[in-house]
C-alpha cells in the first residue's frame, strides 16, 4: 500500500512538473504577444497609448486613442500574460494526467495553479525580481549580461531584459524552481488522506 502511495505520488509529481515546468517557455515566448510583453513592466503617472507609446499632445493622429497611466498599462498586461500563462499550463495538466488515467482534484489544481500565477505576476512585473535578484546579489551578472538590438533607425540599443539577457535566465530559472514546489504542492493535496 505504501509503496503504490509512493509510486502514484512519483507519477504525479512528474507529470506535474513537465506540465509546469516544460510549458512555461511556451506560455512566455509562444503564447505571449510582443505588445503584452513590451508593457507588463511599465511604471509611473505618465499618460500612455494601449500599445505602451508615452502620448504625445502634438500626435493629432492618436488623439481619439484612450489613454491610461504606465503602471496601470503595466498591471493589464501582466493579468493579460498571467491569465493566458495560467489557463494554458492548467489545462495542460489537466490532458497530461487525465491521458495517464488520474483525476486531480480540482481544489489541488487550482493550488498549484495560483501558486504559478501569482508568483509569476510578481517576477513578471518586474519589480519583486529586480528586488529578489538585489538580494541573491545577481544584479552584476543582469546589468553585465545584456543585449545589443538596433532600433527602428538601426541605432544600437542597450537591452537589459528580453532574449540573449541574464534578467531572462534568471527569470526563466526563478520560475521553474517555482514550478517544482507548485508540482509538490499539487500532488500533496491530490494524494493526501482524504484528498482523492
Amino acid at each position: 500500500m505504501i509503496r503504490t502511495r509512493a509510486i502514484e505520488r512519483l507519477a504525479l509529481f512528474g507529470s506535474l512538473l513537465a506540465a509546469f515546468g516544460e510549458i512555461h517557455p511556451f506560455c512566455d515566448h509562444w503564447a505571449q504577444g510582443s505588445e503584452t510583453a513590451r508593457c507588463k513592466r511599465l511604471y509611473g503617472p505618465q499618460l500612455v497609448s494601449r500599445d505602451g507609446r508615452p502620448v504625445d499632445a502634438e500626435d493629432t493622429a492618436r488623439s481619439a486613442e484612450p489613454t491610461m497611466t504606465a503602471s496601470a498599462r503595466g498591471r493589464r498586461a501582466v493579468a493579460l500574460h498571467v491569465a493566458t500563462y495560467t489557463a494554458i499550463q492548467t489545462g495542460a495538466a489537466t490532458g497530461l494526467t487525465r491521458a495517464f488515467g488520474y483525476r486531480v482534484p480540482a481544489s489541488a489544481l487550482l493550488a498549484g495553479a495560483a501558486i504559478n500565477g501569482v508568483t509569476h505576476a510578481a517576477i513578471d512585473r518586474g519589480a519583486f525580481f529586480l528586488w529578489l535578484a538585489k538580494k541573491a546579489r545577481q544584479t552584476g551578472y543582469i546589468e553585465h549580461c545584456q543585449a545589443v538590438r538596433l532600433d527602428k533607425d538601426d541605432t544600437p540599443k542597450k537591452e537589459i531584459n528580453g532574449p540573449g539577457t541574464a534578467w531572462i535566465e534568471l527569470d526563466a530559472a526563478l520560475h521553474r524552481v517555482i514550478g517544482v514546489g507548485a508540482a509538490a504542492v499539487t500532488t500533496w493535496l491530490a494524494t493526501r488522506k482524504g484528498g482523492r
